[in-house]
């Protein structure tokens, strides 16, 4: 079935949104629920790039100083905004020594109710943590990727995969290895039963791509037609940085889950269950 069209407009349920505490966004919990509310929407899922306990990749991460501030946020904005679904949950590498963490701390201690897996980094067989910005330009590094993401899907602690074609951001033409990334990272989304996530803010910024710039970014189309090969669950978000950007896009992205036929995700399995609602999918 293909040529279902869905406006930027009718996008109802968004799981990943950042707050001003990772330092490349903009606006707070409550600047999103105001703008979640004025737009009609019905679920915001707040989900900032995760503190951690040692601090690491601070420059583009919450402090973890501010991990109690974080939630204290979105539970006062559950106590205001009684009219729409707030979910509290964080974007987070998985990076294995801190594996009981997500576990005791953040599911357990702040009771965040899903955690988005997202390698910004990756983990190689030798130890070395590479960016995948910039760090994804070869047969090896994209092996490497998949693995990660592999083991990162492995641990049971992500309820989906954000971007999971963020390789797209330098890899310039599609390939037998990108195909062998790509299956294995999707063979493995139906092996655990994750989410894999397309990514609206990846479409805004094709929109504002420079002619200059010779990558695809993402959402990468090959990947998601190898992905309607395969019973995967997927899963359309803004991936908002600013409150205006909660649904910037996300016709764009529903309109690949529908021309591929692929299977998005009932959202009632995600976080908080406590109101009846219905994916716009």
């Amino acid at each position: 079935m293909t040529g279902i069209l869905m406006q930027d407009s009718e996008f109802q349920h968004n799981f990943h949104t950042h707050t001003y505490r990772c330092k490349h966004a903009r606006g707070d919990v409550a600047d999103y629920c105001e703008m979640a509310i004025r737009m009609g929407m019905k679920t915001l899922g707040i989900s900032d790039h995760s503190a951690l306990p040692d601090d690491r990749w601070i420059q583009g991460r919450m402090n973890f100083i501010d991990l109690p501030e974080y939630a204290a946020a979105i539970d006062r904005a559950r106590e205001k905004y009684t009219q729409l679904r707030i979910v509290k949950g964080m974007e987070c590498e998985y990076i294995p020594e801190h594996e009981s963490w997500y576990q005791d701390v953040l599911l357990g201690e702040y009771e965040f109710e899903y955690l988005i897996g997202a390698a910004h980094f990756f983990l190689t067989e030798d130890d070395t943590w590479v960016g995948t910005y910039g760090g994804t330009n070869s047969a090896r590094a994209l092996r490497q990727f998949a693995d990660y993401n592999v083991s990162m899907m492995a641990s049971g602690t992500f309820d989906f995969i954000a971007h999971p074609d963020l390789f797209g951001n330098c890899y310039r033409h599609w390939d037998d290895d990108c195909t062998a990334c790509t299956r294995d990272i999707i063979a493995a989304a139906v092996e655990y039963d994750v989410g894999l996530e397309v990514n609206a803010l990846g479409i805004r910024k094709q929109a504002k791509k420079s002619p200059d710039n010779p990558f695809p970014l993402y959402p990468w189309l090959p990947f998601w037609e190898i992905a309607s090969e395969y019973n995967v669950k997927v899963i359309v978000n803004a991936d908002a940085h600013r409150p205006e950007d909660l649904q910037g896009k996300t016709g764009e992205a529903f309109r690949i889950v529908n021309d591929l036929e692929l299977n998005h995700m009932d959202v009632h399995t995600l976080g908080n269950q406590s109101q009846d609602i219905t994916v716009n999918a």
